[in-house]
């Protein structure tokens, strides 16, 4: 019975250090998308038009990109958790910055900082999750990331609205000598400073532990997070072994037939452009002020999207459930097909929009087709692309190039980002419909390229995958 109560106790406690890891995902969604509520504030309070409000929103995204290109080096010389005590210093110290700008460029430098730290935590919590998880519960608590991401994005988007009305409804009120937009950003401080104080309790990754020649301090994590009844010298002389004899494999590893990639690799990295080239961004960073353009006011269209953070929350459990039953290809086949009906149905529902002076409306039953064609785009997006494309690119690649392979899909993925966010506002204004037409049309892709190139890993050794 004792053993029993043991063993629960350990796994509860492997399930805090994993969900204190996690944190890191969950500033990753809720700086990310904190910004949604503030676009309208920041374009107001600066003067500026719909190009430069889409530069400062997607500056942070380059940041990521770099922070995401350096995280992994920078957990290798400091440790994984030091790593993230420096990203939750660097998120910390960039909501103060934020929040009080004295002007857009100086704005835009503190989003660059935020997205740094945002591409540090996405690298490095993942991996320090794979490397304590025990490995009968890998899977799940690898989960626990994309979980914390669709949380951080759910809760911004609630405090976002929260502060919305303590202003009165309009972002550019004054709350206790701040706009409330600027509030909104600030927010950002409290989950970084929960990550730092975690960040600084939970124990170093045994790995790196026994890279760093510390083998004693390793056997008793290893103890902690795996249980006595594990033979911990076997498992000691298992990871020796495979820091010995791994290579780490370079860029130039990813070479194909000539001078291109190799096959697989450009698999990988179109999978990541099409998750972000259907547009699931926008709802994300800029929802508030599309529901704005439609004719719906600031708080209410805070809470649609904090809503469609609710429905992002419930197709992430629909697909952490059925994604090692029915596969990963049928549910980015199921998942192209709504999103490609969604996303058509809204573009036709925003051609028919009204302009009666400077603002614009839609008619019944338009508005409320959009609505819900929106949110049924976010559902089918987050029970198949969400999730299913980084349960991919972590097993697609053969074990020899893996990390390489997974560093340049993740930064194409960074890049499509920054583009669709760059442009939204923009295109936004020369066509709203034709926008989400070109999105409907990129998810029709998206359904060609699964069926034509995607191959099922359902069942397979990552071993076997070549």
């Amino acid at each position: 019975m004792a053993a029993k109560y043991t063993h629960h106790e350990h796994l509860g406690h492997v399930v805090f250090i994993t969900a204190a890891a996690a944190i890191g995902g969950f500033l990753f969604g809720y700086d990310s998308a904190v910004i949604n509520g503030a676009v309208v504030g920041i374009q107001k309070y600066f003067q500026v038009g719909p190009v430069r409000t889409g530069f400062v929103v997607a500056i942070a995204l380059l940041g990521s990109a770099v922070g995401a290109w350096a995280g992994g080096g920078l957990a290798d010389r400091l440790g994984r958790t030091r790593t993230m005590q420096v990203a939750a210093g660097l998120f910390a110290i960039s909501s103060i910055g934020q929040m009080l700008p004295f002007a857009l460029w100086d704005l835009a430098l503190w989003r660059v900082v935020a997205g740094f730290a945002i591409g540090m935590a996405s690298v490095i919590s993942p991996a320090y999750i794979a490397e304590v998880a025990p490995p009968a519960y890998r899977g799940r608590l690898g989960s626990f990331q994309q979980l914390a991401i669709v949380l951080g994005i759910a809760v911004s988007q609630l405090v976002n609205y929260l502060i919305v009305q303590l202003a009165g409804g309009n972002v550019n009120n004054d709350v206790w000598a701040l706009q409330a937009w600027q509030w909104m950003l600030g927010a950002c401080f409290v989950p970084a400073l929960l990550y730092l104080v975690f960040a600084l309790t939970i124990p170093e990754s045994p790995r790196y532990l026994i890279m760093s020649g510390r083998t004693r301090k390793a056997r008793e994590v290893l103890a902690e997070v795996e249980g006595e009844d594990v033979d911990l010298d076997a498992r000691i002389a298992e990871i020796q072994h495979v820091l010995r004899t791994q290579r780490v494999p370079t860029v130039k590893d990813l070479r194909g037939p000539g001078s291109g990639l190799l096959p697989i690799v450009w698999i990988g990295i179109t999978l990541s452009v099409f998750q972000q080239f259907v547009g699931i961004n926008v709802i994300f960073y800029y929802s508030s002020v599309l529901w704005q353009s439609v004719g719906i006011n600031q708080a209410d269209s805070l809470l649609i999207s904090f809503s469609s953070s609710i429905i992002n929350i419930v197709g992430t459990f629909i697909a952490i459930s059925l994604v090692d039953k029915i596969g990963r290809r049928p549910l980015l086949l199921i998942g192209s097909a709504g999103m490609t009906v969604a996303l058509a149905t809204a573009s036709w529902a925003f051609s028919a929009g009204r302009v009666a002076g400077k603002s614009v409306t839609l008619p019944d039953p338009q508005g409320p087709i959009a609505l819900v064609a929106a949110n049924v785009f976010v559902l089918f997006f987050a029970l198949s692309w969400g999730v299913v494309v980084w349960v991919l690119l972590g097993e697609m690649f053969p074990n020899r190039i893996r990390a390489a392979a997974l560093g340049v899909a993740a930064g194409a993925q960074w890049i499509a980002n920054w583009a669709i966010t760059v442009s939204f506002p923009a295109l936004a204004q020369w066509n709203l419909p034709a926008t989400y037409a070109m999105y409907a049309f990129f998810a029709l892709l998206s359904f060609l390229f699964v069926t034509k190139w995607v191959r099922e890993t359902k069942g397979r050794k990552l071993e076997d995958m070549g």
